[in-house]
This record gives C-alpha cells, structure tokens and sequence, in this order.
C-alpha cells in the first residue's frame, strides 16, 4: 500500500449533514485541480468520503473552516470557481489577484455546509516534490 500526502498537513476532517451535496461538490472541485474524491464506508463510523488529506463525514457540529486547495495555474483557479458555484457552493470573491504577495491568484466559495474554499495559485515556482510517498508494510501473520 502506497499514499502520497503533503509536508505539513496529515490530514483536514470535516464533518456535515448533508453528506451527498458535500460529496457531489468536492468530487466536482477537486476533479478541476486533479484530485480523485474516494468514497467508503466504515463498520460503526457511516459513510465518509476523502481526497488525500481531506476527510469528510456525517457528524454534530457541522464544521465551519477555511481549506486552500493550490492549483496550477490561473485558468484552474477559473475552472474551480466555475465547479463550486455550479455544484451548490456560493460566491465568495471571484477569481483575481489579491493582495497577499505578488503573483496571489485566487477565488473564494462557500462550499454547501459554508466552509470557506479557496484555489490559489501562487505564480511560477518550483517545487522539491508533487507528494510525500507513504508506503505501508502489512503485519505478517
């Protein structure tokens, strides 16, 4: 078994009550930015989906943050606005620059349980790695 996570961020769970929108709107989002949403179910924990470091289940409070999702380029930025808005989340500053440093491309969503999403490209840059590789020896025996 093999994972491919991040440097930081083990992983970002959240919780709703509405588990079928919160799926069809990330599934649609992170398709844009190239992240597969896996679904699954565990015995005595329900229903659950998640895309590499962010997890999403049925619970009490619904949970209300701000997640960054980066993105490529600017047309990306684009693209997931255009998701978000089209699969029940509601605008929360469209697609611009911002003033954050230069190069800060971003646009902002409410996704259905009113967690604040964002894609954001930070201008050209190389990176060191796409993921950090986990890889799992199982028990013997």
């Amino acid at each position: 078994m093999e994972l491919h996570r991040g440097r930081l961020v083990d992983h970002i769970h959240l919780r709703t009550q509405d588990l079928p929108a919160m799926k069809r709107f990330y599934k649609a989002v992170l398709a844009v930015i190239g992240v597969p949403v896996v679904e699954g179910s565990i015995p005595g924990h329900g229903d659950h989906f998640y895309a590499d470091e962010l997890w999403v289940d049925v619970g009490e409070p619904a949970s209300h943050v701000h997640l960054a999702f980066q993105a490529p380029d600017q047309e990306t930025v684009r693209r997931f606005h255009e998701a978000a808005l089209a699969n029940g989340g509601r605008d929360n500053g469209g697609p611009g620059e911002r003033p954050y440093h230069p190069g800060y491309y971003a646009a902002f969503a409410y996704d259905p349980d009113g967690n604040n999403i964002e894609a954001v490209f930070h201008g050209p840059a190389d990176r060191s790695a796409d993921s950090v590789v986990i890889t799992f020896e199982m028990p013997k025996g």
